[in-house]
């Protein structure tokens, strides 16, 4: 039997931890010349816990990558509650730290330069040799130090996503939120990246949510598959615990029977809610 936990009448049914992020009957709709709303999101309930990795998946147009652009704080909601350990978000912060699918680095500042530009607008207490530690450090984090003075168009994607991470690490926010931080890239090098960023995750826990079309890449890396059904009016259709524990290996992880249980009944769901509309 597949573990999993349901989204009922939009509450969302999970065993009590603390609340880090929590979303409360969030709709968020955009006018039209009709007069007649167009909803995109309509009644999202979730709870995210500290240090907890979860995944949202679904068709495209969904509305994933807007509703994380609502707990960012770049898109206002329609109605609804928003809170990061019980404060109301309301614009963007630094206790939150985005990595977006195509890099967003600036091309005229080396790799260097990028994560420094970061550290120097949130961390503007520090020293400046603590500021030359902390980026140097979040570059060999992800295994950039030989790259540190080179420009964006010097480097690969891989090597500009891994920048993008650094870059949003280096600030130390509460929440890392990644937009198809892996949809850009070749599958040999998407794969070499996911596991760096889960070895990261792994030796400095945080809580992240990112958004993803690959069902494969949501078991590998979460705690948690949040699955929505198809917009417009799109709602959570449920909830899927991952139960390996980590750190995790991929090749054990597929040699382990539910692994596939749970990869069949995340694909029935999304084939169950396809739309020659989406």
């Amino acid at each position: 039997m597949v573990k999993s936990t349901l989204q009922t009448n939009g509450i969302q049914t999970q065993p009590s931890q603390s609340e880090f992020l929590v979303i409360e009957n969030l709709v968020k709709s955009y006018p039209t010349p009709t007069g007649d709303p167009f909803v995109v999101l309509d009644g999202i309930n979730l709870t995210l816990h500290e240090n907890e990795f979860v995944s949202l998946i679904g068709h495209s147009g969904c509305g994933k990558s807007t509703l994380l652009k609502m707990v960012a704080g770049l898109e206002r909601a329609t109605s609804g509650l928003i809170t990061l350990e019980g404060k109301e978000i309301r614009k963007p912060g630094a206790d939150r730290m985005m990595v977006f699918q195509h890099y967003g680095l600036l091309p005229w500042l080396t790799v260097r330069e990028n994560v420094r530009l970061a550290v120097d607008e949130v961390l503007d207490g520090l020293s400046h040799a603590e500021k030359k530690d902390l980026v140097n450090a979040h570059l060999a984090m992800v295994n950039l130090t030989a790259a540190a003075n080179k420009y964006p168009d010097e480097i690969s994607g891989g090597m500009k996503q891994r920048v993008g991470i650094a870059r949003a690490l280096a600030i130390r926010p509460k929440l890392l939120l990644m937009d198809e931080p892996f949809g850009a890239l070749d599958a040999l090098t998407r794969g070499k990246l996911q596991r760096q960023v889960l070895d990261i995750w792994e030796n400095n826990r945080q809580t992240v949510l990112m958004v993803t079309h690959d069902v494969d890449e949501a078991l590998y890396m979460s705690d948690r598959i949040v699955m929505l059904t198809n917009g417009p009016n799109a709602n959570i259709g449920e909830i899927l615990v991952v139960p390996f524990d980590h750190p995790r290996d991929r090749h054990a992880l597929r040699e382990d029977p539910r692994y596939y249980e749970l990869r069949n009944h995340a694909l029935d769901f999304l084939d169950q809610h396809f739309s020659t509309d989406d």
